[in-house]
Parts: C-alpha cells; sequence; structure tokens
C-alpha cells in the first residue's frame, strides 16, 4: 500500500480565503409599512393574534371601519396597520375602500 501526501494548501486559495472576501449581506428589510415603531406595532398586532386567532385580521378591519366612520383617525391609523400586519391585502382593500368612501 502507498502512502500519499497532500501538502497544506495556503489560506489565500482555502475556502476560509474565498468565504472572507465575499460581499456582506444586508439585513433582511420588512416591506410593511408603520408610520410608528414597527416593534410595537408587531407587538399590538401579535397579542391581537392571541386573542382573535385566524380571525384577528378580519377583526382588525371591523375596528379599523368603525374607527373610520366614527372619525377618529388615530384608531383607524393603528387598526389598520394591525390589519395591514396580518393580512397585507385585505388592508389594501379596506385602505381603498376608505378612500373612494372619503371623497
Amino acid at each position: 500500500m502507498t502512502l500519499r501526501f497532500a501538502a497544506a494548501l495556503p489560506l489565500s486559495s482555502a475556502l476560509v480565503g474565498k468565504v472572507r472576501h465575499q460581499r456582506q449581506l444586508t439585513p433582511a428589510a420588512n416591506d410593511n409599512f408603520c408610520d410608528r415603531n414597527p416593534d410595537l406595532l408587531l407587538r399590538d398586532a401579535l397579542k391581537h393574534f392571541a386573542t382573535h386567532g385566524l380571525g384577528a385580521a378580519r377583526v382588525a378591519r371591523q375596528e379599523a371601519e368603525r374607527a373610520f366612520f366614527a372619525g377618529d383617525r388615530q384608531s383607524y391609523t393603528h387598526w389598520l396597520g394591525i390589519c395591514r400586519t396580518l393580512d397585507r391585502r385585505m388592508a389594501a382593500a379596506l385602505s381603498a375602500q376608505a378612500d373612494r368612501t372619503a371623497r
């Protein structure tokens, strides 16, 4: 049986050397719209989801509609943000409906 000698590769050609020269990855971006602290909105949305389960987006939409027709813009924006966090399409439909109603 013959023995073969494999010399160590220089650091520049080793895998570690190649990995070191790769570009840095940027952190993931959150594409959800939020005009206030996104962490607070996420916390509120998770609490709302814990309370209402899979119907949480529907309930948030109802609360947003209730606030919109009551003229409470701040509550409307809050509930729309929660609805957007849970279901972006439903929030887009609600926002479009509110825009049509406001005209």
